[in-house]
């Protein structure tokens, strides 16, 4: 089956086309994965503008959706797809729409059906059957790489974190979920940005903040101590599996104004909480994972979201889970983000269910729940 996958539920506008195959252990083969990014468009902001971001989708899409037919080989006007798979939600609710309505165009035009899309079974199904390919340069996965059988991959403990959303879901087989903990206020993603923030570095705050974490320590061999930087490991003793990110913000924000300007704009200073930051927030995401994993005797740990592409987090979750006997899977970085391969893959995991149904009219889901 071959599937075209399109994404806008936030700021990249992601368009994928797939091969499809196999129902009890499927297997993918990426034709075509196009991303525009609106990064630098956004960064003068600080974050997202709703409604930039869904002018600039109405402008990318035209454009990715060509690329994408192009690089696949297909043709524009009669492309052989057997269907569309859209984002309906979660997200902010100009951008999904922006995806649908071309989503219905395209059908219409074609004449083949549309597959509404949980953005979130996306970020863990792409994961779950990319394998976690760490040498992959280009973004689209091996031809007929397959995961080890399903029976010895589920139950599972699927960790998603991303800029919108940290959740612990508990999947005992493909499309079967269960939410067991999810942030009750900031997101992962969003605490890292929003710290970022507070130091001065720019939009978005996850890679810079780990950017500066992995370098080597300021004034190595200096009689100049540490500056003795702590910060709360929010809920991380807490017997649920539910997170809270406001408070770790909060605590960077009444540090950093508690330091002399010139300390706390100092390189050191920065280097120093950036590090810290990324500690405290992937020690609790780490710990929670692995109690649930522990608790629920499972199989395996699968990571996912825009977060899944930080080192430390991939490397932490990879060696405990190897400890613990369990596989760990991950998608290759460069489909940790939003793209529209995870939709399409999302897609046809929906196909395999329950076969198209006609969609006569789809309605964005901002709030759309696993």
């Amino acid at each position: 089956m071959r599937i075209m996958g399109i994404e806008t539920s936030c700021d990249d506008t992601g368009i994928s086309i797939i091969e499809a195959k196999g129902r009890k252990n499927p297997s993918f083969h990426i034709l075509a994965n196009i991303i525009a990014s609106q990064i630098k468009i956004h960064q003068q902001y600080g974050g997202v503008y709703p409604n930039v971001a869904r002018r600039e989708h109405e402008t990318n899409l035209p454009i990715a959706i060509a690329k994408a037919l192009k690089k696949a080989k297909l043709n524009p006007l009669h492309p052989k797809l057997d269907a569309l798979a859209i984002t309906y939600g979660p997200g902010l609710s100009p951008c999904l729409w922006t995806g649908i309505n071309k989503a219905q165009e395209l059908a219409r035009q074609w004449g083949i059906p549309i597959i509404p899309v949980n953005h979130m079974e996306g970020h863990l199904l792409i994961s779950l059957f990319s394998q976690g390919d760490e040498k992959s340069e280009i973004p689209a996965l091996p031809a007929g790489r397959r995961n080890p059988k399903s029976e010895t991959l589920f139950p599972a403990i699927a960790l998603l974190v991303s800029g919108g959303h940290t959740q612990l879901i508990l999947v005992t087989t493909l499309g079967k979920y269960k939410l067991l903990g999810e942030t009750r206020d900031d997101a992962a993603g969003e605490c890292f940005d929003k710290t970022a923030r507070i130091l001065g570095l720019p939009y978005p705050g996850g890679p810079e903040i780990a950017k500066l974490a992995a370098l080597p320590k300021l004034g190595l061999g200096s009689p100049k101590p540490s500056l003795g930087i702590t910060l709360p490991r929010p809920m991380i003793t807490a017997k649920n599996y539910d997170f809270s990110f406001s408070g770790l913000k909060t605590a960077v924000l009444y540090d950093a104004k508690s330091r002399p300007k010139k300390v706390r704009e100092s390189a050191k200073y920065v280097q120093e909480m950036a590090k810290e930051i990324q500690n405290a927030i992937i020690e609790v995401l780490a710990s929670k994972t692995l109690r649930a994993a522990q608790r629920n005797s499972v199989n395996t740990i699968v990571l996912g979201g825009g977060v899944g592409a930080n080192a430390m987090l991939r490397d932490t979750l990879s060696k405990e889970a190897k400890k613990m006997g369990m596989n760990f899977l991950v998608a290759p970085k460069e489909l940790c983000t939003d793209n529209g391969a995870m939709v399409a893959v999302a897609g046809y995991a929906v196909w395999l269910r329950s076969g198209f149904k006609k969609q006569h009219h789809i309605e964005a889901n901002p709030n759309l729940t696993l």
